[in-house]
């Protein structure tokens, strides 16, 4: 019915090569779309695992802070009781200097916390012999 040049029939072809084209492109836009969402699923999951481990180590590193801050108190409490005895004998010493009329010198033992580079006891080495025994 239609001559080869007819332009109704150009007009068809150019109507179904355009509809394909548009089906091709919607079914790359939609193996696009299912890319993205198991590429987000994928981050969901590693940032999950993430989470969970973050958390782990957070709450392992309160209970070890916990722990830390128990024995802070407990060394606060022994230092206390310690400068309270400190005071004690050293009233004790006035009160017997006051009542004996005699100076009585206490020698200050040297803190080793305070100069912990200088040992409270002179080093010697140590060698090891051939058999692996120690001698000074």
């Amino acid at each position: 019915m239609f001559a080869e040049g007819d332009p109704h029939l150009a007009g068809d072809e150019k109507k179904r090569k355009r509809m394909l084209s548009n089906r091709e492109s919607a079914k790359r836009s939609r193996m696009r779309k299912q890319q993205q969402l198991h590429d987000l699923k994928n981050q969901i999951s590693e940032l999950k695992c993430q989470n969970d481990q973050l958390l782990l180590q957070t709450n392992t590193l309160t209970q070890h802070n916990m722990l830390l801050e128990s024995n802070n108190t407990v060394l606060r409490y022994e230092l206390n009781s310690l400068k309270e005895r400190l005071q004690f004998l050293n009233s004790t010493i006035r009160m017997m200097e006051q009542i004996s009329g005699i100076s009585i010198d206490v020698l200050m033992a040297p803190d080793p916390l305070l100069m912990p580079w200088q040992l409270p006891c002179p080093s010697q080495l140590i060698m090891a012999n051939d058999d692996g025994n120690f001698q000074l």
